[in-house]
């Protein structure tokens, strides 16, 4: 969007930019606020991009984001370089929205929309190289949340297996050893958890519903108490927002 802005910018007006921002640097206030209430209308459609939808002055976060950026283009510009100062203020609002991505989804989970960095013209160096870094960055911050995801549902998981006197570590060693057996056990899991009255008496009593699933599944009563802890720590993660955890019933079903 900034690019496609700077070729409706005729030379005469860019140059005024240039002039605007110098003055910017010596202090000149109305000059920053002249800069700042020209370019409203392409912070607005740079802030669209990347955030990729519609946002409005005034009711989201990211166009503060951006006007701090565009603010802060302004002051660190440099005016000796023979670069557009439109292209320099594109990146930095990029930049900056990043940042606030970053930390957004440590709590919402939000991801970045990386088609907002894919316009790179492919002499523009500086773009592609920023756009490989911004991809990157993202893509590792997305693997450090799942990680750390992960290792909360393991926790959470744990102290809910703690109740049934049951170990995460144990779990390899009581796990069928036959694929046949493991997803018989986690057929069982799966009638449970989709039983009202079997998992009731799960979770009061902590024991599985022997009596009831003997008269539900093809397998018998010595095989259901040997799976028992295998088929108890299945029936918690399906009765849970396991999101990570359920990922690996539902491959190996």
């Amino acid at each position: 969007m900034g690019f496609l802005f700077q070729k409706r910018t005729s030379q005469g007006e860019a140059e005024d930019c240039g002039t605007l921002v110098l003055e910017v640097q010596k202090g000149n206030g109305m000059a920053r606020e002249r800069l700042l209430r020209s370019y409203t209308p392409f912070i607005l459609k740079t802030v669209s991009k990347v955030s990729g939808r519609y946002v409005r002055m005034g009711e989201d976060d990211e166009v503060s984001v951006g006007l701090m950026a565009f603010n802060e283009a302004m002051d660190c510009f440099d005016t000796t370089k023979n670069i557009s100062f439109i292209s320099f203020a594109e990146t930095v609002i990029k930049r900056r929205l990043i940042d606030y991505f970053r930390k957004e989804s440590t709590v919402s989970k939000r991801t970045v929309p990386m088609s907002s960095f894919e316009q790179a013209d492919d002499d523009n160096v500086e773009g592609i190289h920023y756009y490989l870094e911004a991809k990157q960055s993202i893509e590792e911050h997305q693997a450090q949340n799942i990680a750390a995801d992960r290792k909360e549902e393991i926790i959470i998981f744990t102290k809910k297996l703690a109740d049934f006197g049951i170990s995460f570590q144990e779990l390899v060693q009581v796990s069928p050893k036959h694929e046949d057996a493991r997803i018989r056990a986690m057929e069982v899991a799966g009638i449970i958890a989709n039983n009202a009255d079997l998992a009731a008496h799960l979770l009061s009593k902590r024991e599985l519903p022997l009596k009831q699933l003997e008269k539900s599944v093809d397998i018998s009563r010595k095989t259901l108490e040997r799976q028992r802890k295998y088929i108890i720590a299945i029936t918690l993660i399906l009765m849970n927002d396991f999101e990570y955890l359920r990922e690996y019933i539902t491959k190996a079903l």
